[in-house]
């Protein structure tokens, strides 16, 4: 699904096009917020009114983004390859793991 390249390679170009520190921080909190946005709008057919949170959750993840992007004067990653979308939750699981990003 991400081709030939290595998912280092993924996290790296995405790594270089968020280096401004409050746009890492807009990040660190937009994420996990659309990606629990995600599960709740999946599992909201089976809970009265689960949506509503979900899409709250979905608005201001993408309003946090969208932020640090203006804070980095870059456009997002996935305006050039959508396959940034899937990166962008893996470059969290490093960031909060702990480990440094490989940035060349």
């Amino acid at each position: 699904m991400l081709g030939s390249r290595p998912m280092s390679e993924w996290i790296q170009a995405y790594a270089l096009s968020h280096q401004h520190p409050v746009n890492q921080a807009c990040h660190a909190v937009g994420i996990p917020l659309v990606a629990l946005s995600i599960l709740t709008l999946a599992a909201s057919p089976w809970v009265h009114g689960l949506w509503k949170g979900g899409l709250l959750l979905f608005g201001v993840g993408w309003v946090f983004q969208f932020l640090g992007h203006a804070m980095e004067g870059k456009p997002p990653e996935f305006f050039k390859d959508w396959r940034f979308l899937l990166v962008g939750l893996r470059w969290w699981f490093v960031k909060v793991s702990g480990r440094n990003l490989p940035i060349h």
